[in-house]
């Protein structure tokens, strides 16, 4: 028999419980009230969509409301979230009904013109028009053998701190980082609220998290988070440093901070994943090989409204180019589109001129925060030169001068 179609609702406030249930079973999180409390904090019911079945809730995605930072500018984006299906429902069709739901939603609701999200599993979303636009820099090393320039003390000293009794300080920092750094976003005191949130049966046996805050010349201009967890072997003490966070403002902080992460009495090991592609800690080693650096996915983003996105962001250098779109999903993006600007504003407009370059919409995803290179995908064949010299003209326009990163997932 061929089962009926179930409907795509909006929720309810006092609909959080169950999804939370729901999304737990999926992502196979044992219960926890303290975080439970503290995620529904950020609950937006009027942005998250669910599916029921006989009063059941089995399907559901969610989207938050905040800041992304974009090349040479900051702009509003849905931040797409808690998506999943029970598994007694897969293959049915909800996921895509949820997503097309929520892609028709935030473009109709003219607010965003990007929605970004962190995949559980890369091959999901390409579908539904996102592109991979922020990759992270994973470090797992032995730290015996690395080393670093000694700090100067002149220009600053380190003190360390519980997270929650310098969290004005943490953001101040954060937010002076954030304006250059594309991929990062917005956080008020809810998001801090859930950063810095710290169960202790989720430390897997670690210290709780601790802060190192840099203090320059002109106050606080750095911090790092980071937990320990004591390691003994035959040989000696072996502990783990696990960094959460480092956001710094100078090249002093930076470079004081990560001393001191790779140096902790009792410890031989760190991990750092949320690192960017164009981490300083790369040229900062004695040997960068030994730290085990490995590039993963981070940010995946969808453009929703193209003239509206592609005006937004600023680029590297001047750019005069027609580019053709396709969307499947949102008809309103596909056609020919006259982009112009550079470093200190953009213009794109609807246009009868002769497109020069093509693309679907999930390669302006990748291209958007200046990570991708517009050759790089050409040469795998995503974007195609309709005028010779196109490619080479407008590609340096869509880099940026700091890589893309994603630091907190949503």
């Amino acid at each position: 028999m061929t089962k009926p179609p179930l409907a795509v609702g909006t929720a309810r406030a006092d609909d959080f419980d169950e999804l939370a249930r729901l999304l737990g079973h999926l992502f196979h999180a044992p219960p926890d009230p303290e975080a439970h409390e503290i995620e529904r904090a950020l609950f937006e019911p009027e942005r998250t969509l669910l599916v029921r079945d006989g009063g059941e809730v089995v399907a559901t995605a969610r989207a938050f409301t905040r800041e992304l930072t974009v090349p040479g500018a900051r702009v509003p984006a849905a931040h797409v979230s808690g998506v999943g299906v029970a598994p007694t429902h897969r293959r049915r069709g909800l996921l895509t009904q949820l997503m097309v739901r929520q892609l028709r939603q935030v473009r109709d609701e003219g607010r965003e013109p990007v929605a970004v999200l962190w995949a559980s599993e890369g091959g999901i979303y390409p579908r539904f028009g996102y592109g991979l636009a922020a990759q992270r820099l994973s470090v797992q090393c032995a730290t015996v053998a690395l080393r670093m320039p000694d700090p100067t003390p002149a220009e600053g000293r380190l003190r360390l701190a519980a997270p929650a009794d310098c969290r004005a300080e943490l953001a101040r920092v954060y937010d002076r980082v954030r304006p250059e750094r594309p991929g990062w976003s917005s956080r008020d005191e809810a998001w801090w609220r859930y950063v810095l949130s710290d169960q202790a049966d989720r430390r897997g046996g670690a210290t709780e998290r601790r802060a190192v805050l840099h203090e320059g010349p002109d106050g606080v201009d750095g911090y790092g988070l980071f937990r320990t967890r004591a390691n003994w072997e035959s040989t000696g003490p072996n502990g783990i440093t696990t960094v959460d966070e480092v956001v710094t403002a100078t090249p002093a902080a930076y470079a004081a901070m990560w001393q001191m992460l790779l140096s902790l009495d009792l410890t031989g090991q760190l991990s750092y994943g949320a690192g960017a592609v164009d981490e300083p800690l790369l040229r900062l080693v004695n040997e960068p090989r030994r730290l085990g650096a490995q590039l993963i996915d981070a940010l995946w983003l969808r453009v929703v409204d193209v003239p509206a996105a592609l005006a937004a962001r600023r680029y590297a250098t001047g750019v005069d180019v027609v580019i053709e779109v396709t969307d499947d999903l949102l008809p309103e993006n596909a056609g020919r589109w006259h982009l112009s600007g550079g470093p200190e504003r953009a213009a794109c407009a609807p246009t009868d001129r002769p497109a020069e370059l093509a693309c679907d919409v999930r390669c302006l995803g990748e291209l958007y925060l200046g990570g991708a290179g517009l050759a790089a995908l050409a040469a795998a064949g995503r974007v195609r030169e309709l005028r010779p010299g196109a490619l080479a003209g407008a590609g340096p326009a869509f880099g940026w001068h700091r890589a893309p990163a994603g630091m907190d997932v949503f």
